[in-house]
Order: structure tokens, then sequence, then C-alpha cells
């Protein structure tokens, strides 16, 4: 039996936990790459923390709960979610990768995490994040105009990023929000990681934006090939590892643009 230090221990107890969420497309991978050169910040991917949430908090609406409500002893158990699911990332702080706008998130969390409650949000130009999966998805044996259809379907990634997204500029967030653009984060990232820092609240770190390393968190990979190579003709968590620079991408044609208005 391996017995934790008290040091270990503290870290676990000691762990803040805060927020990633945005646009497919946006630079999400190339954020949590920067941050995660902290040995103190851990970025996940794509998360399954918020689903695990809403699945044990919604026990409370079934028949055996309500028969016998037993708040307290629930209300242990999704407390204990986020910190058991990061109980073996021994970092100071945890960003979580989520859309925490959907349902009722925000809520959950403002009630059962230990911190406050803080989110990064990664925005870009919508025609871009358009561009760039047409690019991506180049040997897709689909139309565009098909492809417009898959990509913005209803609770796809992007119409599920993008209602999260809404409801996060509501006004009342303000206070728990940081919204980056990609443009900006790509022609001044020292810029934007310092804002994120003061955001956090949390000592500054010396990043580096060159000769970058691939995404990883907490030792583990990407898997990307449950998907390719049928579909996607590129790694959808590939960066630019030599340096950041903005990707221009080709001008959509009119009748992708006029469909997209009519999507809006």
């Amino acid at each position: 039996m391996v017995f934790k230090s008290k040091s270990e221990v503290g870290l676990m107890e000691n762990k803040k936990y805060f927020f990633l969420d945005g646009m497919p497309r946006s630079g999400n991978t190339l954020l949590s790459t920067i941050l995660n050169q902290n040995p103190d910040i851990q970025t996940s991917a794509n998360s399954l923390v918020m689903g695990l949430l809403h699945k044990i908090h919604s026990s409370k609406s079934i028949d055996l709960f309500n028969n016998f409500p037993d708040h307290k002893s629930l209300d242990n158990v999704i407390k204990g979610i986020i910190p058991n699911y990061y109980k073996d990332w021994n970092y100071k702080y945890i960003i979580d990768r989520s859309n925490v706008g959907l349902s009722n998130t925000l809520e959950i969390l403002n009630k059962y995490l230990n911190n406050d409650l803080k989110v990064i949000v990664l925005n870009r130009k919508f025609e871009d994040i358009i561009s760039s999966f047409f690019k991506a998805h180049k040997n897709w044996n689909l139309s565009q105009e098909s492809q417009l259809q898959h990509l913005l379907r209803h609770n796809g990634l992007i119409h599920k990023a993008a209602t999260s997204i809404k409801v996060l500029k509501q006004p009342q967030y303000k206070d728990i929000t940081h919204f980056v653009m990609y443009e900006d984060l790509v022609s001044n990232p020292e810029k934007v990681i310092n804002g994120i820092y003061e955001f956090l609240e949390i000592p500054k770190y010396t990043h580096y934006f060159t000769n970058l390393k691939k995404f990883s968190a907490n030792g583990l990979t990407y898997n990307e090939d449950w998907c390719l190579p049928s579909k996607v003709t590129i790694n959808l968590h590939d960066i630019k590892t030599k340096d950041i620079s903005l990707t221009n991408h080709k001008k959509l044609p009119d009748n992708i643009l006029n469909m997209l208005k009519g999507m809006k």
C-alpha cells in the first residue's frame, strides 16, 4: 500500500478549479498547451466532468430520491465529483474544458464548487470557424452545403458551444467570465496569457511561444484514431509548434455565406 505524503494530501485539498469554454477551432488546444507549460497548471482536454455532475445532480428529480429526499448525502457526492475526478492530477490549478453555460451548470457549480467560479471563454469569427472545419474535412465526400448543415446541427459541437457562450455573455456573468478572441491569442499571446493570470488571480509564469510541445494533460494525449482517416484528413487537435501565427482561411463562397446568414 502506498501512502500519500502530507504535502500531496495538502495539494489535493487546496486545488482550485477553473473552466475553459469556447467555440471549436478557436484556439482551445493552443491556449491549453501554453498554459500547461506552467508546472502548477493543468488544462484538460474536452472534459467528461460536467456530464458526470449533471447525471448525479439529476438524481434529485427521480421518484426514489423524492420518496426519501436525503439532500445532504447526495450533496456530499456531488461536491466530491470534481475533486475525485482530478484526484491524481497533482497540480495547484486545474482548468476543466467544458461548455459550462449549458443547462443549469453554472447554478450547480456556484453551489458546489469550493472556490470562486471563473470561466475563460474563447471565441472566433464565425466564418473562420466554418472555413477551418472545411479545411479539416477537405476529403469528406460531401458538398460544402451538406457539411455546413452537419456542422451546425442541433446539439452538435458548434451548436452547444454557441449556446453556452450566449449564456455566458449575459450581464449577470460578467464578473465570472474572461473573453478571449482567437485573433488576439495568436497575435499577442503574452498579453492574453497575462490577462488570464490576472483574471484567475494566480501567480504569473514566464511562458514561451515558439517550439511548442504537442498538447498533453496529466501525461495523456488525444486518441484521434476513432475519427481518422475516414472523414478527417488532419488531426483536429494539431497546433503549429514552431511558432504562433494567424491562419488565413479562404473566403467562404457566397452560397455558404448566405446559408450562414439564414442559419444564425
